[in-house]
This record gives structure tokens, sequence and C-alpha cells, in this order.
């Protein structure tokens, strides 16, 4: 937490302060409904964005990826053939 209130640069006067005007705005009853709602935002998009990831990891099957290896392999063999008669001249 200390690390995030020096990139913000919030002394303790003004974190004080800014208290202070929440709790007069608000109200002391309706502070921790408040922080319940922000915690259960920050779960949600949280659990979102893990299943976005997971999904674009699953998404990539490990059959796919051998497939798409055997095809490169095949493709560098069929250039090696053309090319090979090419280096050989080329030896001399």
């Amino acid at each position: 937490m200390a690390t995030s209130l020096l990139f913000f640069n919030i002394g303790g006067g003004e974190l004080f302060f800014t208290v202070l005007i929440i709790i007069m705005f608000f109200g002391a009853n309706k502070i921790p409904e408040i922080a319940r709602g922000i915690g259960k935002g920050i779960y949600y998009m949280r659990n979102a964005t893990d299943e976005i990831k997971k999904g674009i990891t699953d998404s990539g099957s490990a059959k796919e990826f051998e497939d798409l290896k055997e095809t490169v392999q095949k493709g560098k063999e069929e250039i090696e053939e053309i090319t090979g008669a090419v280096k050989r001249n080329i030896k001399l």
C-alpha cells in the first residue's frame, strides 16, 4: 500500500482530509457498503481477466501445435530439396 501512496504522491494530511470528506459525504454507515462494493467489483474483474487468459491459453491445443510443427517441417524439407542442387553447384 505504501508504494501506491508514493506513486500518487499522497501525504498523510492529504489522505486524512480525503477520508474526512468521504465520511462527511457518505456517512460512517455507508463506508463499509461502499468498500464491499468496490471489493466485489475488483473480485469480478480479476475473475473475468483470469477466464479470458485461460480461454486464450486453452484455445491452442497441443494437437494443433503438433500439426503446425509437422507442416513447417515438411516445408523446410521441400526447400532443402530444391536448394540442395544449387548449394552443390556453388561449392564447386
